[in-house]
């Protein structure tokens, strides 16, 4: 069966494993399933908001038994790229919630939130962000700092519809300054790479719901990917992509990694 092949599952969340407040339908037993087998879980979130034990409590409270360190964020991903860009103890500019500068502060570094002194700049969503924050930024970057984004998603995804997300604020300081930021979540590798060095694994099956971020992420990786059709993606967008570009498999849900031959 399809789990056979693996060693660790790097999950997506939203639109995979839950819905908003519920479980999707199936997927606590598959990865119960899973762990049974003694398959690696890594729950792989672009979220950076919410910090991993927030995401752990929350996989818990809908029936996963999430362990702390089985959550890989945007957000951890992001911080621990700053030790091969800047000194150690370096000031880092964060833009986004208490989460994101925990985790700056966690790999060593001293959160900032003004231009003055700071190394790099760490820029991930907060909904309580404004001019003056995107200002200290602006004026850091274009004077030399670092510049990682967690994540590039353009929107987010609300009960009242699709909202700003932050490769939509990403987009107005590459207006202000010209700069183009590293980037640590899905698409790009540095949080799958993270999850599956963090597990040892060897051959992590990487499950999305999404083609834009998951499965290409997974294709950037040169990982294998499934894609599940329980949020955003179709079958018919899947197939619509040119070959290189299409995940290694696709499955109604979560289910499959105990069925498929």
């Amino acid at each position: 069966m399809l789990l056979d092949r693996y060693d660790a599952l790097l999950l997506d969340l939203d639109g995979t494993v839950y819905r908003g407040h519920d479980a999707v339908p199936g997927a606590v037993e598959a990865v119960a399933a899973a762990r049974g087998r003694g398959i690696g879980i890594r729950f792989v979130t672009n979220n950076a908001t919410r910090s991993p034990q927030d995401v752990a409590d929350h996989l818990t409270e809908i029936g996963f038994r999430a362990a702390l360190d089985e959550v890989s964020t945007s957000a951890q991903a992001a911080a621990a790229m700053l030790p091969d860009l800047v000194g150690p103890g370096a000031g880092v500019l964060v833009l986004g919630t208490d989460a994101l500068a925990d985790e700056v502060r966690r790999c060593g570094f001293t959160p900032v939130r003004t231009a003055e002194g700071a190394a790099a700049v760490v820029q991930g969503l907060s909904q309580d962000l404004g001019w003056r924050e995107l200002a200290e930024a602006a004026l850091a970057i274009r004077a030399g700092a670092r510049w990682v984004a967690c994540n590039v998603d353009a929107t987010l995804p609300t009960e009242r519809g699709l909202l700003p997300g932050n490769g939509s604020l990403v987009a107005a300081l590459k207006t202000a300054t010209g700069a183009e930021p590293l980037v640590a979540g899905k698409p790009a590798t540095p949080l799958l790479e993270q999850a599956a060095k963090s597990l040892g694994a060897q051959r992590p099956l990487v499950v999305g719901d999404r083609l834009d971020t998951d499965i290409l992420g997974a294709v950037n990786a040169g990982l294998d990917s499934l894609l599940v059709l329980t949020g955003v993606s179709t079958e018919a967008d899947a197939a619509a992509l040119p070959p290189h570009l299409r995940p290694t498999y696709v499955a109604a849900d979560l289910s499959v990694l105990d069925r498929l031959p």
